[in-house]
């Protein structure tokens, strides 16, 4: 069993949520600031584990974008929010100004 647990890459393996899957199933959507957030009700520690991962990794490359442009963070992150929302496809969710969720 342990062999079986290091081949497939630890507990969760293969069949670990990839962010196209949780957006796909409605689980995550693009907020106004830049993070992926979890649709009300659909926090599972999967989903939790996944948007935490996802956002860690878009805040390192806004630091470094908002440093090279010498701009803020916070710059950085609602254009980026922005950007995402445009280009998220229809009928995966977007988080709208006002905090309520919908399908695009």
């Amino acid at each position: 069993m342990i062999l079986l647990v290091v081949l497939l890459g630890g507990p969760t393996g293969l069949w670990a949520l990839t962010l196209g899957e949780a957006k796909t199933k409605g689980l995550v959507g693009e907020t106004q600031t830049g993070y992926l957030g979890i649709v009300p009700g659909k926090g599972s520690r999967e989903v939790r584990a996944l948007t935490k991962d996802v956002n860690q990794k878009r805040k390192q490359k806004y630091r470094g974008v908002a440093k090279h442009n010498g701009t803020s963070l916070q710059t950085v992150e609602v254009l980026a929010g922005k950007n995402l929302i445009k280009r998220t496809r229809p009928g995966h969710f977007i988080q709208l100004p006002s905090g309520k969720w919908t399908k695009k």
